[in-house]
């Protein structure tokens, strides 16, 4: 979680004491690093794999790439598997450098030091990366046959096995020592050569986190305290219109070049037409923006003080501008879409958006492919991917033979993806992956899916009216069956590959973790799942198995108050080795 407002950091502080029921016994304050998310794998002290953190389940290998980054350390004394976390970067001097480097040769330069890390660290070429002046700082280790006791503990083994931690990471007893670094560092953050958007605040007991536990997205232990957003000044010399992946409309303000927190800004979203209103923004007003925890450029207000009267009031169109078609507002909101099915706009984003890694995961078909099976009109829907020949890709611009023949067997892979990702990818409006994961395993087919009622999808976990409601206008649209149709043809898997919804040796056991164990929770969860099992954040009287790792945490005190078995790793392990998982 994070915040950029110090009452709501107070209000952390009184959350983690009210539900510890004591105060911590201290606090670590950590700089954020404006970098990537790394973690690294090591088995008996060898380097085995890296990755990034990507979507928190999938990320992309980049162990070749990592071996170069002279700070990574390839051989540790730490027995057994371990994982490092950290946030590899790059000093603004090189930053500058490189981009001074990459005008000279006529490339594009970087927009600002994390793109850059980002960009390198995912290059196919491992020597190009070499090339490149990364860097590491790590902050976390996770060691479940050695646990560390405290945060303080994990940063002094990190040292010792040689890997580089900030040092300006500190030690406080209290909130108000606490504040008084993030006040420091919010000052002091330009005389670093690298980039930091804020401070991590994070209880230093690792029995203490253990017993906070977590929510759905962050853990309890934890914040992230961002500072105030850069702003600058600029003009808005025109106001457009972009049509989104679900044909939402959205104003974007065009603006004059400015320089702010490291990048060249020249647009800015306005996100409807009543934020326009709101605020009164004209095409020619002088206006303050800033970018949101320094990414996002934002608006804040005019300079009404610049206005010369020849400023021109906004207004949205009454047709789609990018294919004509009728736009309306949708009940209870206050956004204009488009409700054009094959609107172009709306096609190359519906087509990235299914091919995008938390969906099909289709690797090669980017931005500018898209682009041009759209504009030749051999794609007019996603269900027309998977009748692309390597003969005719292979005739497109910047494809060669074996880029074809790559693309060809990645959507040949591509349709054994889990059903809850084909649905995800499908595009249904407020359809998130998760809530896709619940449709997924309720129904279990895209046909059991597409013969719900409103009433029916209401009643489930995740899902509301306006979800509900969405589902099925999606179904019942004009061109759905036809495009599923297509899918189902070209042998794309649309029901899961389980038994009936509710079967499995597991069918109706209850599963909470506590603890770390060796194996990432994900799959352990995963497992239990697979056998017809379900899993919970807390313990409860529902709960039939409490599977308790090293150093658990209350959880496995609340289970045992409650007389819920509790089974240690290995006998969870005996368990499902027993049931053939």
């Amino acid at each position: 979680g994070n915040t950029y407002s110090r009452d709501e950091l107070r209000a952390f502080f009184e959350r983690v004491t009210r539900f510890l029921g004591e105060r911590p016994s201290g606090w670590l304050v950590e700089l954020k690093i404006d970098g990537v998310a790394v973690a690294l794998h090591y088995r008996d002290g060898l380097l085995e794999q890296a990755a990034t953190r990507g979507d928190g389940t999938v990320g992309d290998d980049v162990t070749a790439n990592l071996r170069t980054v002279r700070s990574v350390p390839l051989r540790i004394s730490a027995p057994g598997r371990v994982e490092v976390r950290g946030e590899v970067y790059m000093p603004r001097p090189a930053f500058e450098e490189l981009n001074r480097r990459r005008t000279e040769q006529g490339e594009e330069p970087f927009a600002n030091p994390r793109n850059a890390a980002a960009g390198s660290l995912k290059l196919l070429d491992p020597r190009i990366t070499a090339e490149r002046p990364l860097r590491l700082f790590v902050y976390d280790l996770l060691d479940a046959a050695n646990p560390p006791a405290t945060g303080r503990e994990v940063l002094e083994r990190l040292r010792g096995y040689g890997f580089p931690v900030n040092p300006h990471t500190r030690f406080c007893r209290d909130i108000e020592e606490v504040l008084a670094a993030c006040d420091e560092w919010e000052v002091r953050r330009r005389e670093l050569d690298y980039d930091i958007d804020g401070v991590v605040v994070k209880v230093d007991e690792v029995a203490q986190r253990d017993r906070l536990g977590a929510t759905a997205k962050s853990p309890r232990w934890a914040i992230a305290y961002k500072f105030p957003a850069s702003q600058a000044t600029t003009v808005v010399e025109e106001i457009v219109v972009q049509v989104g992946r679900t044909g939402t409309l959205t104003p974007v303000a065009v603006l004059s070049p400015v320089t702010l927190a490291g990048s060249t800004i020249r647009r800015a979203t306005l996100h409807n037409e009543e934020e326009i209103r709101r605020k009164d923004i004209r095409i020619g007003d002088t206006v303050l923006i800033e970018k949101g925890g320094d990414v996002i450029p934002k608006v804040v207000k005019v300079v009404e003080s610049r206005r010369t009267g020849r400023e021109r009031i906004f207004s949205m169109p009454s047709a789609c501008p990018a294919c004509g078609g009728a736009v309306e507002r949708v009940e209870e909101e206050v956004a204009l879409r488009c409700v054009n099915p094959f609107c172009p706009a709306q096609l190359r984003r519906t087509l990235q958006h299914f091919a995008s890694r938390n969906a099909m995961d289709i690797q090669g078909l980017g931005p500018a492919l898209v682009e041009q099976l759209v504009s030749s009109g051999r794609v007019k829907d996603y269900g027309d991917l998977y009748g692309l020949t390597a003969e005719e890709l292979a005739g497109l611009e910047r494809m060669g033979a074996k880029s074809a023949a790559n693309l060809v067997a990645a959507l040949e892979q591509s349709k054994e993806r889990p059903l809850a990702r084909l649905i995800f990818g499908l595009g249904i409006r407020h359809v998130g992956a998760k809530t896709a994961e619940v449709l997924a395993r309720t129904y279990g087919s895209v046909d059991a899916l597409a013969g719900a009622g409103v009433e029916e999808l209401e009643a489930l976990e995740e899902v509301g009216p306006v979800i509900a409601r969405s589902v099925r206008s999606f179904f019942h649209a004009p061109g759905t069956r036809a495009v599923l149709d297509k899918l189902r043809a070209a042998g794309v898997r649309m029901a899961e590959k389980r038994k009936e919804h509710g079967a499995g040796p597991l069918a109706g056991k209850c599963f909470v973790f506590t603890g770390a164990l060796s194996m990432p929770r994900a799959e352990a969860e995963a497992r239990v799942r697979a056998l017809g099992g379900r899993t919970a954040s807390s313990v409860s009287r529902k709960t039939d198995y409490v599977v308790v790792g090293a150093a658990p945490g209350s959880k496995a005190e609340r289970g045992r108050a409650l007389g819920v078995p509790l089974l240690s790793e290995e006998e969870f392990r005996a368990m499902l080795a027993r049931l053939g998982s």
